[in-house]
């Protein structure tokens, strides 16, 4: 059990029926009247956020959530396909379940899933991947002077603005957690 003023970032409860991941909450005491936590929590099986105020005393049980690292396969056009390195046991996850981090994930590559009850519900990338661009425009000499940037779309289809020295066909760092370059590799 957690009580709501122990609440943190990432951190998942079972509430209202449902599993809800902490995704920000503050700490508020009014002048005037009773401390209360202010939190914005994501429901994971379905995506809904909600804003809630809890009292601070108020118990919450922890969810078990299992993390494993699983080797991203293949997409078939509607499903994508990860297996467990341990047991070769093929996974299939719709859009929706991998929308955030398969623009980073090239095949063959190991990302995160991670599971309630046995049952995958999230996938995410490394914090950092190295792409290669395949489409973007030709940076100019002399038009450095506002660290200006350019779009840039990478071989997994992931468009990133990228300062103007950066060619197609180079290889670039990814921050996944923010979309954002961070070097030349």
């Amino acid at each position: 059990m957690i009580t709501a003023s122990d609440f943190k970032k990432g951190i998942t409860i079972s509430w209202n029926n449902g599993l809800w991941q902490i995704v920000d909450f503050q700490h508020v005491k009014p002048g005037k009247g009773a401390a209360f936590v202010r939190s914005k929590l994501k429901n994971i099986v379905t995506g809904a956020i909600r804003e809630e105020t809890f009292n601070p005393t108020e118990k919450f049980p922890l969810a078990r959530i299992e993390t494993k690292d699983m080797q991203y396969l293949y997409n078939d056009g509607e499903l994508y396909y990860f297996m467990d390195p341990e047991s070769f046991e093929q996974i299939p996850l719709n859009y929706e379940q991998v929308a955030d981090a398969i623009i980073y994930i090239k095949e063959n590559e190991f990302a995160q899933m991670r599971f309630y009850e046995g049952k995958p519900f999230e996938v995410t990338a490394p914090n950092f991947v190295e792409l290669e661009i395949i489409e973007t425009e030709p940076g100019f000499k002399g038009d450095t002077a506002t660290g200006a940037n350019k779009p840039a779309i990478v071989e997994t289809g992931a468009k990133i603005n990228v300062p103007l020295f950066v060619e197609l066909g180079d290889k670039i760092k990814i921050d996944t957690r923010t979309g954002e370059y961070l070097s030349r590799v």
